[in-house]
């Protein structure tokens, strides 16, 4: 294991622990993705609060580490060859320590390929279009005269929600009966949209009767519930 002390994140975060996973985040959808998957798969890692309120994504530390100025990202001290290595963006992140453990993503090429395009599927639809949802029905542009901004993300969540409910007929998981990172990445963007969000009603929710049914069970679990809340406030 290398020193981190050359990774200037670490002089606004110092390690209390260098030889876990560094993890700079907060609890947010695209945050908890992280610490859900840590908190599953058990490896020992530090957690630091990247306080949006106080700026914290924008300080010279944060961008040497995630140059998009975006959390989650993480520093591990013991990377391929047993060198540090720097990560940001989440779905990166899920693939490498699902990768580097083994653990909820399949062995089998086919199927770990059709879990990775469930995970792009959250980076590129669930995940901004979500969010573009939530910033026009909660937030600033809910002041917005003109609705059809908003009218367009909820019609865009509506199609990704059907085409997410169809994939789980039948189905324990995303993949089936293997819990992946797939779910892992989409289920918190799910819980927020029908949780802080406050859009349930605004998309139809009760209709998508198997998207409800594995969010129960996704936020029953164990780790779920405690990586939810990491980093605390």
């Amino acid at each position: 294991m290398t020193s981190l002390d050359s990774f200037a994140i670490t002089k606004k975060w110092p390690a209390q622990h260098p030889d876990r996973i560094q993890l700079y985040s907060l609890p947010t959808p695209n945050g908890v993705k992280v610490s859900i998957l840590l908190e599953e798969i058990g490896l020992p890692y530090e957690p630091h609060r990247v306080a949006f309120d106080k700026q914290d994504q924008l300080s010279p530390e944060f961008l040497s580490l995630s140059p998009n100025n975006k959390i989650p990202a993480i520093l591990d001290p013991n990377g391929p060859g047993g060198k540090p290595l720097a990560l940001f963006e989440s779905g990166a992140i899920l693939v490498y320590l699902a990768s580097k453990t083994g653990q909820f993503i399949p062995v089998d090429t086919a199927e770990r390929y059709e879990t990775l395009q469930w995970l792009m599927f959250q980076m590129g639809g669930i995940g901004p279009m979500f969010g573009q949802l939530g910033f026009f029905h909660k937030f600033a542009g809910k002041e917005y005269e003109d609705k059809r901004p908003r009218d367009r993300y909820v019609a865009e969540a509506k199609r990704l929600l059907a085409v997410l409910d169809q994939r789980l007929q039948g189905r324990d998981w995303v993949m089936g009966d293997e819990y992946t990172i797939a779910d892992i990445a989409i289920f918190p963007w799910v819980r927020n949209l029908v949780g802080f969000y406050e859009a349930g009603e605004l998309v139809g929710f009760q209709q998508f009767k198997n998207v409800a049914r594995v969010l129960e069970t996704f936020v029953a679990r164990p780790a779920v519930v405690r990586g939810l809340t990491i980093p605390s406030s």
